[in-house]
């Protein structure tokens, strides 16, 4: 089992249970699924552009990735209906644990300059998005074997009523967010 799913069961459930005064357990919120999209522009140019995605993203997050298609034909950006033009990834159980685990405690102190991250990319609902300029970030991702740098969004889909609940939840699992002066 995850190192963070036995975390959650045994301290964070009833460290918000306690702060938030929830009467039953299933009103704690929990992480419901991580989804990760990589936008690729520059397929117009390279049609191999997304094997190369997905062979990273495949790495990255131990699941396979699936190419995004356009629904519609854009003449200004060379984008024709049915083009591949980016790449997702939904997370969801042991893996999406695996995957947070590392996110927050290997990949993100390899930013450089990285002070934590904002606090204030919450979405009104309870969910957490980031943006990661480079996927060398992760220890997976051989320097030598990329043909070019991409940075990708990280959407942390959660249960939680509002973003204070969603904040809570995610700084008990270790996020490391900016301290506020």
């Amino acid at each position: 089992m995850a190192r963070l799913k036995d975390l959650y069961k045994s301290k964070i459930v009833p460290g918000l249970m306690k702060k938030f005064s929830f009467k039953n357990v299933m009103q704690v919120p929990r992480i419901e699924k991580i989804v990760i999209n990589v936008g690729a522009g520059e397929v117009r140019e390279n049609s191999k552009a997304i094997d190369s995605i997905i062979t990273d993203l495949g790495k990255i997050t131990g699941q396979c990735a699936v190419p995004c298609l356009s629904r519609r034909s854009i003449s200004n950006f060379k984008i024709r209906a049915g083009m591949k033009i980016g790449v997702k990834v939904t997370l969801r159980g042991d893996r999406m644990y695996e995957f947070l685990d590392r996110f927050f405690n290997l990949a993100l102190p390899r930013v450089r300059d990285f002070r934590g991250i904002s606090t204030k990319s919450f979405d009104g609902h309870g969910n957490y998005n980031i943006g990661v300029k480079e996927q060398l970030i992760f220890s997976e991702i051989d320097y030598d074997k990329i043909d070019r740098i991409r940075g990708m969004d990280i959407n942390i889909v959660t249960t939680a009523q509002n973003d204070e609940q969603a904040r809570e939840l995610l700084s008990l699992f270790g996020a490391p967010f900016k301290r506020t002066a």
